[in-house]
């Protein structure tokens, strides 16, 4: 969660595209999207009010997934909701408290699906996303920490900065405590002592990070939607 120096501006997002890899067999139900018949090949996902953020966390990826949202917030026509799937190391802490700003007053509820890695700012936009609707897949890696700064200048320079570690300390305590419920003493136990905490995504189910554990794999998701029927 180090702060990072702006990207280059003038870079373009790359836009994601949904390739059926079960054309030529049942489709069935979608492991994530249950409520969609499976998109048809090439087509955009945000169609469908999917958006995948995959990578770091920063001005560049921030502000797509920013845009996004707000763009559906103000269509003539909402979504019932809208999911962000997100693969993610971390990055930049302030950029990532903009987009957690972004999916917390969004009027469209906003799911949040966990999917390879979720780390650092990753994992403190994945835990934004509409209680409830917060999913991690088995083989997720999850990895929650304090954050990292490093500063120069000179002694009164660096002395006001203090003021800024403290606040940005007490904003991820606080954002913590809303999204999971857990007590500050149980954060800094489980969530964010001195070293890294790597989870699995059963024990962050214990800890009320994500609020259900997806098996993905094509047919195992059959057999657990034809289950609840």
């Amino acid at each position: 969660m180090a702060r990072r120096p702006p990207v280059s501006q003038g870079q373009q997002p790359n836009k994601v595209f949904w390739s059926d890899p079960t054309k030529k067999r049942d489709r069935g139900v979608h492991p994530f999207f249950p409520q969609f018949p499976m998109m048809e090949q090439g087509a955009e996902l945000e169609h469908y009010g999917v958006h995948l953020l995959m990578g770091e966390v920063n001005e560049e990826t921030c502000a797509y997934a920013m845009d996004w949202i707000l763009r559906e917030n103000f269509a003539a026509t909402r979504k019932q909701h809208l999911t962000l799937m997100l693969c993610s190391p971390g990055g930049n802490l302030s950029t990532c408290f903009g987009l957690i700003d972004v999916i917390q007053g969004s009027q469209i509820p906003v799911h949040t699906v966990g999917i390879g890695q979720i780390a650092s700012c990753g994992l403190l936009l994945f835990i934004s996303g509409a209680k409830g609707h917060r999913t991690l897949t088995p083989n997720t890696s999850i990895l929650s920490h304090q954050y990292s700064w490093g500063s120069y200048g000179k002694e009164h320079e660096l002395v006001a900065q203090v003021k800024e570690f403290n606040l940005t300390g007490r904003r991820m305590l606080e954002h913590y405590k809303f999204c999971t419920g857990l007590s500050e003493a149980n954060i800094r136990k489980y969530l964010l002592p001195p070293e890294d905490i790597y989870l699995s995504a059963e024990e962050a189910k214990r800890l009320r990070i994500c609020d259900r554990v997806q098996d993905v794999r094509f047919g195992k998701a059959q057999q657990q939607q034809q289950a609840k029927r």
